[in-house]
C-alpha cells in the first residue's frame, strides 16, 4: 500500500520525482497518464502518476490531477505530493496555480509550501526569485522557452497571478534555523496566505523543509523538496528497507530522439557531433510540411545506418529558429507537429529492435510514452542528478531515460548508453 501519492505535470518531472525518492529508500513505480479501476495496483511505498498536464487547457489538466488524486487516496496515500519543473514553467494562468487551488480544496489543506528548488541542478530559491546557477530564472535559456517563457523570478508575484489565492514567504533564515522553525513561519502566513514560497539554496535546507511538511497533506513543489520526505514516512515505521536499483537489463539497438529547444539539451547533442561517430539526423522545423512525410523519410535514412551505432534524431532547435517557426505555424501547431514527428519515429523503431532509448524534453518524452502505449515504469539508478534509467513494463521491455530538457552534463547522452553497456 502507498504511503505518498504523487502527481507529476510532465513524465520527465515524474522520473526526476521518482528518483528522489527511490533514492531515499521509497519502492517507487511510476504510471503513466490517468490511474483507473483497471490500473495494477503496484506493490510500492510511493506512486508517482505522469502526466502531459503542463500545457493542456486548464480545466484538462484539473479534472485530470484531480481524477488522480482520488485514484491515490483510495490506494491508501496518507500524502499528496504536486510535482512540477524546477523552473516553475507554467503561463500567468496555469497551469500550477489553477491545479495547485484544486488539490487544495481537494486536500482540506490549510496552507501548502510551493518549493522548485534543486540546488544540484543549480535550481536556488532566495527572496522568494528562483535562480539558475547564479542568474535569475527571468535571465536564464528559460526566458526563450516556446512554450512556457519564464521571464519572472518572485515565485510569490508569478504563483499569486496563477492562482485565486495568494502567497507568503518563509525565508532562507528561518529555513536554515531549524524544522520547527518552518512549522512556525507556516502556521503564522495562514493568517494571510494559503501558499508559502520557501527559500532554499542547499540540500539541507530541503531535508529541513520535507522534515517540516510531515504531516501536510499536500505539498507541491520540484523533486527537490522529497529529499526530506522518506525520513517522515520511516520514522513511522512505514517503510521497508530496499537495494540499490540496477539498470534495466535490456538488448537492443539504441536511438536518442529529442525534441527540447533549451540550452542544455543543445549543448548535449553538439558534444554527441564533436565526440561520437553516432549517426545524427536533425528534423528542421523551418523545413518540414508534413509530419508523414517526415517520418518516412527518416526511417527511410535510419535503415541506411550501422546497427552497431546509436542513432541520433532531432528537432531542438535554437531561439531564433523557434521564432521563425512559430511565426509561420502558431507556437501550439509547430508544438504539436514536432511531437507528432517524434512520436511516430519512436513507434515505427521499437518493431525495428530499438529498445533502447533516450528521449529529452518533457513534452516529447510524453507523446512517445503513450505513443508506445507504456502504462508504468520501475525507477532504476541515476545517470545525472534528477534523470534515471527506467524499465517500461512493455512488451517487448524498453530500456528508457527522461530527461528534463535543461537537466544532465553535456556528456549525458553518452554516459547514459555507456551505463546500459556495463550491466
Amino acid at each position: 500500500m502507498p504511503v505518498l501519492g504523487c502527481i507529476a505535470d510532465d513524465v520527465t518531472g515524474a522520473t526526476d520525482l521518482a528518483l528522489m525518492l527511490v533514492r531515499g529508500g521509497m519502492r517507487t513505480e511510476q504510471i503513466i497518464d490517468v490511474p483507473d479501476e483497471s490500473t495494477p495496483v503496484p506493490d510500492a511505498d510511493a506512486i508517482v502518476v505522469a502526466l502531459k498536464s503542463r500545457t493542456c487547457p486548464v480545466q484538462e489538466a484539473i479534472d485530470k490531477t484531480l481524477a488522480s488524486a482520488t485514484w491515490l487516496k483510495e490506494q491508501g496515500a496518507q500524502q499528496l505530493f504536486f510535482k512540477y519543473c524546477s523552473t516553475f514553467d507554467s503561463t500567468d494562468k496555469g497551469n500550477i496555480g489553477p491545479v495547485a487551488d484544486a488539490l487544495l480544496d481537494f486536500t482540506g489543506a490549510d496552507i501548502a509550501i510551493a518549493c522548485p528548488a534543486f540546488p544540484t541542478n543549480g535550481r536556488t530559491i532566495y527572496k522568494g526569485n528562483l535562480y539558475v546557477g547564479d542568474v535569475l530564472l527571468s535571465e536564464s535559456g528559460m526566458r526563450n522557452h516556446p512554450l512556457t517563457p519564464m521571464t519572472d523570478s518572485n515565485l510569490m508575484r508569478v504563483l499569486s497571478r496563477q492562482s485565486k489565492h495568494t502567497a507568503g514567504l518563509v525565508p532562507w533564515e528561518t529555513v536554515r534555523h531549524s524544522p520547527g522553525a518552518i512549522e512556525e513561519a507556516l502556521s503564522a502566513l495562514t493568517k494571510d496566505h494559503r501558499y508559502a514560497i520557501v527559500d532554499a539554496i542547499g540540500d539541507h535546507d530541503l531535508e529541513h523543509i520535507g522534515t517540516a511538511c510531515a504531516d501536510h497533506p499536500l505539498i507541491t513543489g520540484g523533486s527537490g523538496v522529497a529529499l526530506g520526505l522518506p525520513n517522515n514516512f520511516r520514522n513511522k515505521g512505514l517503510l521497508k528497507e530496499t537495494t540499490a536499483p540496477k539498470p534495466p537489463a535490456v538488448s537492443g539497438r539504441a536511438a536518442v530522439l529529442a525534441g527540447s529547444c533549451s540550452e542544455m539539451t543543445l549543448a548535449q547533442l553538439a558534444h554527441t557531433q564533436t565526440r561520437t561517430d553516432w549517426p545524427h539526423r536533425r528534423i528542421d522545423p523551418a523545413g518540414v510540411e508534413d509530419a508523414d512525410q517526415a517520418i518516412a523519410n527518416t526511417l527511410n535514412w535510419v535503415s541506411q545506418q550501422p546497427n552497431d551505432k546509436p542513432v541520433v534524431i532531432y528537432s531542438s532547435a535554437a531561439p531564433d529558429e523557434i521564432a521563425v517557426i512559430h511565426k509561420k505555424l502558431g507556437r501550439k501547431r509547430a508544438g504539436e507537429m514536432f511531437e507528432t514527428i517524434l512520436s511516430g519515429i519512436a513507434a515505427r523503431l521499437v518493431p525495428l529492435g530499438f529498445h533502447r532509448l533516450v528521449l529529452a524534453g518533457g513534452e516529447t518524452s510524453g507523446s512517445i510514452l503513450q505513443s508506445l502505449n507504456i502504462k508504468s515504469l520501475r525507477i532504476g539508478p541515476e545517470i545525472d542528478p534528477g534523470v534515471p534509467w527506467c524499465e517500461a513494463h512493455s512488451t517487448p521491455p524498453l530500456a528508457l531515460t527522461l530527461k528534463s530538457g535543461n537537466f544532465g552534463a553535456e556528456d549525458f547522452f553518452v554516459k547514459a548508453l555507456k551505463m546500459l553497456e556495463k550491466s
